[in-house]
C-alpha cells in the first residue's frame, strides 16, 4: 500500500498529513501533526521571514521528517503558500530546509492554491454552488464556483496574523479593535465587483482553522451529539453569538474559551472579525465549514488524478467505498443488498410514502451495513451504527448519516433504542422516526434476500392485494434459505406497513 505525506507550510502553522492510498483512487488519512510556526509575523515591515520564526519552521520540519522516515512515505508532497511566497529571503529559506530536513518545497501560485483549496471543497461537500472562503495567517482566499465550475477567485493580502499586527493597539479596546478589522475588510471585499452580483441561492463554504475552531466552540454551545466537523452549518446567529463573546476579552481571557485552540486565541477575535465583514458585505445566513482543503485536494489530485481536470461525479459513493475497501468490506454482497433495497423502496412507495431524499439514507445504510463486523460479527448491526455514525463520510448531510445509522442498526430487527434516537433529537425530524423503521425493514428484507451472498435472487416485484403484499422472486437455483430468512421479518413488517408478508 502506497503512503504519501503532504506538508503545508502556511503563514500561521505548519501541517503534516499522512494518508494510505487504495486501489481504485481512494485515500484515508491515517495520521498527521499541526505546529505553530508564525512564519508570516512581522512580515509586514520588511518583507522578511524573521530568524526567529525561521527556526521554529525548521525544527518543525525535522520532526516532520522523522514521521515520514518512521513510516517509510513513498512520496512527500512539501507546499508552502503565501508568507513565503512574498518573503524576500525565499530562496535561502527554501535551501535552508531542503539541506537541513531533506523536504524541497514548492511555493504554489496564488492561482495554484486556489485550485488545491476548491479540489478539497469539491470533492468532499455536494454544494453545486458556492463562495469558498480560506482565511490564513497572511491572506484570504475567495473562490466562487457553480456546477463545479470556477467563475471567479480572488486573494486578498490580508489574514488573521496581519490584521492582529496591524490593528494591534494596547490603548485600544479588544472590541474595538475587532470593530476596525470589520470595517477594513468589509471596505476590501466591497471592490470586488463579482461579490456584488451572486445568485441568491449561493452558499459561504469555510476552510481552515479559524472556520474549524468556530464550528468547535458551535457544537460545544449547543451540544452537539456528532463529533463531526465537515459540513457543520453555522447559522448567522449562531455565528454572532460568538462573535459577541469572543470580540470583548482579551488573549488571555480567550485561551479559556472551550473548544478553541490555545495556539489560535491571539488571532481568532481578527478571524471572526473577518468572516463578520464577510457575512455583513455578503448577507449570507449560513455558513457551511469544511474540513477539507488543501492538503485533501492534493490527496484527491493524487489518489484520483483525473479530480485535477473534472470533480468526483457521486461524493458520497466515492467516499463509501473508500470505506468499504479500506475495511474489506464485502463489496459484492453489499452493492447487491444496496441494489434489492433499492428495489424494494420503488416497489413499496405507494405504502411508505417517504420523499426521495431517504434513498440516499438507504443507499448508505445498505452498502455499510455489514462495516460492523470489522469490530465483532456478533452485534454486527450495532457496531455498524458506531461505524457509520463516525465515519465521517463525504458529501452527506449530517441527519442523513445519523439516519443511515439508525437504518443499518435496525437491519437485524433488533428493539429500536429510543434512547440513543433521543441524543439526536435536535437533528432529526419527527417524520424521521416512521421513516427509519420502515427503511430498517426493506434493508432487513434486502439482505435476507442475499443470504447466501451468492446474488441468486435478481429482482423483486411487490403487489399490494387487500391487507397482503406478496412479493414475487425472480431467482437463480434455489433460494428457499433467503425466503424463509426473508419471512422472518413478517412482524416488522406488518408493524411498519400495516400489512402481512408472502413472498413467492
Amino acid at each position: 500500500m502506497e503512503k504519501i505525506a503532504v506538508i503545508d507550510l502556511g503563514s500561521n502553522s505548519a501541517r503534516l498529513v499522512l494518508a494510505n492510498i487504495l486501489p481504485n483512487g481512494h485515500f484515508v488519512i491515517f495520521d498527521e501533526l499541526k505546529e505553530t510556526v508564525r512564519l508570516g509575523q512581522d512580515m509586514e515591515r520588511d518583507g522578511f521571514l524573521k530568524p526567529s520564526r525561521v527556526a521554529q519552521a525548521v525544527k518543525t520540519l525535522k520532526m516532520f521528517r522523522k514521521m515520514c522516515d518512521a513510516q517509510n512515505v513513498d512520496k512527500v508532497y512539501a507546499i508552502a503558500t503565501n508568507a513565503v511566497r512574498r518573503a524576500k529571503n525565499q530562496k535561502s529559506f527554501l535551501e535552508e530546509i531542503n539541506a537541513v530536513c531533506g523536504f524541497k518545497f514548492r511555493v504554489l501560485t496564488e492561482e495554484e492554491e486556489a485550485m488545491h483549496i476548491y479540489h478539497g471543497v469539491i470533492n468532499s461537500l455536494e454544494v453545486p454552488k458556492a463562495v469558498i472562503v480560506d482565511i490564513s495567517g497572511s491572506s484570504t482566499q475567495l473562490i466562487h464556483y457553480n456546477r463545479r465550475n470556477v467563475l471567479n477567485r480572488e486573494n486578498l493580502p490580508f489574514g488573521t496574523i496581519t490584521l492582529s499586527d496591524l490593528f494591534n493597539d494596547p490603548n485600544t479596546a479588544p472590541e474595538e479593535q475587532a470593530r476596525l478589522i470589520e470595517n477594513y475588510v468589509y471596505d476590501q471585499f466591497s471592490q470586488i465587483t463579482w461579490l456584488k452580483e451572486l445568485d441568491p441561492d449561493v452558499q459561504f463554504v469555510g476552510v481552515g482553522g479559524s472556520f474549524r475552531n468556530l464550528a468547535k466552540i458551535c457544537r460545544r454551545i449547543k451540544r452537539y451529539p456528532l463529533n463531526m466537523i465537515h459540513n457543520y452549518n453555522v447559522s448567522a446567529d449562531d455565528f454572532n453569538s460568538v462573535y459577541d463573546m469572543v470580540k470583548v476579552l482579551d488573549a488571555d481571557k480567550r485561551t479559556k474559551i472551550r473548544g478553541l485552540s490555545v495556539q489560535r486565541a491571539d488571532i481568532f477575535s481578527s478571524a471572526l472579525a473577518c468572516i463578520k465583514g464577510f457575512i455583513d458585505y455578503t448577507g449570507f445566513n449560513n455558513l457551511i465549514i469544511s474540513g477539507a482543503g488543501i492538503r485533501e485536494g492534493i490527496m484527491f489530485n493524487h489518489a484520483v488524478p483525473t479530480t485535477i481536470e473534472k470533480p468526483i461525479s457521486d461524493v458520497m459513493g466515492h467516499s463509501i467505498y473508500t470505506q468499504m475497501y479500506y475495511y474489506d468490506v464485502n463489496i459484492p454482497h453489499a452493492e447487491h443488498v444496496c441494489n434489492l433495497s433499492i428495489q424494494l423502496y420503488k416497489q413499496l412507495r405507494v405504502l411508505h410514502k417517504l420523499p426521495r431524499q431517504y434513498v440516499k439514507v438507504l443507499r448508505v445504510a445498505a452498502l455499510l451495513h455489514d462495516a460492523g463486523m470489522r469490530i465483532n460479527y456478533y452485534d454486527h448491526n450495532r457496531h455498524s451504527f458506531y461505524f457509520i455514525v463516525n465515519s465521517n463520510l463525504y458529501g452527506i448531510s449530517h441527519r442523513d448519516l445519523i439516519l443511515a445509522a439508525f437504518v443499518a442498526q435496525g437491519h437485524r430487527g433488533d428493539e429500536f433504542n429510543m434512547a440513543e434516537w433521543n441524543k439526536y433529537k435536535d437533528i432529526l425530524r419527527e417524520e424521521d422516526l416512521v421513516a427509519v423503521l420502515k427503511l430498517s425493514v426493506i434493508l432487513r428484507i434486502a439482505e435476507s434476500f442475499d443470504r447466501s451472498m451468492s446474488g441468486s435472487v435478481k429482482t423483486l416485484t411487490c403487489d399490494v392485494l387487500g391487507d397482503s403484499v406478496i412479493m414475487k422472486t425472480e431467482v437463480d437455483g434455489d433460494c428457499s434459505l433467503e425466503i424463509r430468512d426473508a419471512l422472518s421479518a413478517g412482524a416488522e413488517f406488518a408493524r411498519a406497513y400495516k400489512k402481512n408478508l408472502e413472498i413467492l
